[in-house]
């Protein structure tokens, strides 16, 4: 039986940067909101990983979960020895707002298999406000 994963200390994830869309012919009427999130994965660690796959858990505010479990990173296997870093984005399309965390999965040189958590972020719908009325003038 294989051994469980170990969460590699040194390997990290940071959110670099979050983009919101609205609307547009590219996305679904129904899911009118994309975010677009930039990540770098980090290799701090002793040792060269080898990521192979990801686990993302998208919990939205109206009590749906979609969990997207996969083979491969935007299509790559991403090879980082220690102090290499990989850098992508992708995106989420949604009708509500959602909070969004999961894993990244491998194996380190040595054969043992590897993960390391996706730090949770929000993806949160900018609300407008309503516009001000102008102030009342006394009658004269």
């Amino acid at each position: 039986m294989p051994a469980a994963p170990l969460e590699l200390p040194g390997l990290r994830v940071e959110l670099d940067k979050l983009v919101y869309r609205h609307g547009g012919d590219e996305l679904p009427p129904d899911r009118p909101h994309a975010f677009i999130y930039y990540l770098t994965i980090h290799n701090d660690a002793d040792r060269t990983v080898t990521l192979l796959g990801r686990k993302w858990v998208v919990e939205h505010d109206d009590g749906t979960r979609l969990v997207i479990e996969g083979d491969r990173i935007v299509g790559e296997t991403p090879r980082l020895a220690p102090g290499e870093h990989f850098s992508y984005n992708s995106y989420h399309v949604t009708a509500t707002d959602a909070r969004v965390h999961g894993s990244f999965h491998g194996v380190d040189e040595f054969g043992a298999h590897v993960f390391v958590r996706i730090p949770s972020f929000a993806l949160e719908i900018p609300r407008c406000e309503p516009p001000r009325a102008p102030p009342l003038r006394a009658a004269l």
